[in-house]
């Protein structure tokens, strides 16, 4: 069996998120389907992680193995794109790589990012791709909000009540904030989130960066481990995986 690693860029809105399920388009299965029918045998897709309805990648990564020997990259590429395109995926990469390598568990960081468009009128070029905000937020307190979430800390405000993670801390190694022309970027940075947390912390910046919450009460709100005093988790459209370290 031969394993090989693609690098996946897709526009989340058209699908029931990455994982296969019973019901509904998802990304994974359509890959799988297209791959399969291609190479002329079963393939199973292992993603770096599940993306939720409506979260788009700019390069997620998973893994497939494989009894033919794929010789031309290039032609893998233009074949299965023809396929996949039409539905927004697109395949960027194929890359051989030994058994022992899988796209979930030998990755050593993942990195979010999150756009939030902050001015009166609705974004059209970033329909579907961003979040909007009406109201001005503070930047500088968002700032200062963004670096309470740095370390290693047990992250249970910002869980989902369905994630199914062993253990609710996690290691965060970079939260940072920029900014350009009423577009808001954040980026977040850890070997591996819980369900909707990147989007939790998100929404309760917001609050911060509205004025809603001061930085104490967002503080105290991060300790409290508590899921039901955690601001609204901002809307999947405007989450991005970025990248994949191995």
């Amino acid at each position: 069996m031969y394993r090989y690693q693609i690098l996946i860029e897709y526009v989340g809105t058209n699908f029931r998120g990455w994982q296969v399920q019973k019901k509904g388009k998802t990304v994974q299965g359509l890959i799988q389907e297209k791959i399969s029918k291609l190479l002329k045998e079963k393939i199973i897709l292992q993603g770096s992680g599940r993306t939720d309805t409506g979260v788009h990648a700019i390069e997620q990564s998973a893994h497939f193995d494989s009894k033919s020997k794929i010789i031309q990259s290039d032609k893998f590429l233009k074949s299965i794109n023809h396929f996949l395109n039409k539905d927004g995926i697109a395949v960027l990469k194929l890359k051989k790589r030994k058994n022992s390598f899988h796209a979930r568990f030998s990755a050593k960081m993942r990195i979010y990012k999150y756009i939030i468009i902050n001015r009166l009128s609705g974004p059209v070029l970033e329909k579907s791709k961003a979040w909007h905000v009406i109201k001005a937020l503070d930047l500088d307190l968002m700032k200062e909000g963004a670096k309470k979430f740095i370390g290693t800390m047990d992250f249970s405000t910002f869980r989902a009540s369905s994630c199914r993670a062993k253990s609710p801390i996690k290691t965060m190694k970079l939260v940072k904030i920029k900014s350009s022309k009423n577009r808001i970027e954040i980026e977040f940075r850890s070997q591996s989130f819980l369900q909707q947390q990147v989007r939790s912390m998100v929404g309760c910046l917001k609050y911060l960066g509205e004025n809603k919450w001061s930085l104490k009460k967002f503080e105290k709100i991060i300790r409290s481990k508590k899921r039901t005093l955690c601001a609204p988790p901002a809307p999947p459209e405007g989450l991005y995986l970025k990248r994949i370290i191995y």
